[in-house]
């Protein structure tokens, strides 16, 4: 235990000083100004804050008292901010930025969203999402930040269609043995659903638990006044979360506003959870048919 404790140290260090070499933090100046980490921090405070009592901003940073009065005597001999007593309590320092110091800021800020711009110029949308849930994650985890939405629902993003048939496939396969001719036809509807895709009366979303694609559900015209809901699929990491329940309630919605009058779907009696799922939804089961080692089932329910 105490050797994976060293390991996870040791990961951590290395990634530190991975980090402050990609952004710079050990330069002479930050976004080349003559401003240091630590004093670009306390810009950053009291742009954030109308004012700050020197103590609130000493606390805030975990900075010395006599580091942060000889930070804020050089912003004061750069015209940068104006330190006053407080008028309701003479022993309280209060600090303010100038209208320089604003500008100087917004200078910096502008400067970091530039260079923060031409870090990602090389990175791909999939990994740009990566990077921000990781971010994210390390932020939550390390400074107590409460949880963001468990997940997210969003419409198909190129690339999602492709990963919603490896899923199924691989899947499948893993969970009940189910081979390559169930991920083929699961290739097939995908094809379908883009060959003749008319958005007023199909629809398909995906769901993101911290960036990552964690399910998937689709809403297809199966006549003029019958919907079917198609390739309804929940991560394991995700399942327990209500990820399954709330896609089949954005397919019932969507079909509703398409104007179909009646659902339907074709799922296998081994799929014991979305069974539940269909049933808690209010579809009820219409038509059933033996298969290889399972059966095939119809399920279906008035809009």
């Amino acid at each position: 235990m105490q050797g994976s404790a060293n390991d996870h140290v040791a990961e951590i260090r290395a990634f530190n000083r991975f980090y402050t070499g990609v952004i710079g933090v050990l330069g002479q100046g930050i976004l080349d100004t003559p401003y240091s980490l630590t004093e670009v921090r306390v810009l950053f405070e009291l742009d954030r804050h109308d004012r700050m009592g020197a103590g609130e901003l000493r606390r805030l940073l975990g900075l010395d008292a006599g580091y942060l009065s000889r930070i804020l005597g050089r912003f004061e001999a750069d015209g940068l901010v104006a330190r006053e007593r407080s008028a309701a309590d003479a022993r309280r320092q209060v600090i303010a930025l100038t209208d320089a110091g604003r500008t100087a800021f917004k200078t910096l800020d502008e400067r970091s969203a530039e260079e923060v711009r031409g870090l990602l110029d090389g990175v791909g949308e999939e990994d740009r999402r990566r990077l921000v849930a990781s971010m994210a994650t390390i932020r939550e985890i390390l400074g107590r930040a409460p949880r963001r939405e468990p997940y997210v629902i969003r419409p198909p993003r190129p690339g999602d269609l492709g990963w919603a048939v490896h899923r199924h496939g691989a899947l499948y396969s893993a969970e009940y043995g189910w081979g390559m001719d169930f991920e083929a036809l699961v290739a097939r509807i995908v094809a379908d659903y883009v060959d003749h895709h008319d958005p007023r009366r199909e629809a398909g979303w995906i769901a993101e638990v911290d960036g990552e694609r964690a399910g998937c559900i689709f809403c297809v015209r199966r006549d003029d006044e019958t919907a079917q809901l198609r390739m309804l699929l929940v991560e394991p990491s995700a399942r327990g979360m209500g990820i399954g329940g709330r896609l089949v309630d954005e397919c019932l919605r969507f079909a509703r506003e398409a104007g179909y009058r009646r659902i339907m779907l074709w799922t296998r009696d081994v799929l014991v959870g979305a069974r539940r799922i269909y049933q808690a939804a209010g579809f009820e089961l219409v038509e059933e048919e033996p298969g290889e080692g399972f059966v095939e089932q119809i399920w279906a329910r008035d809009l």
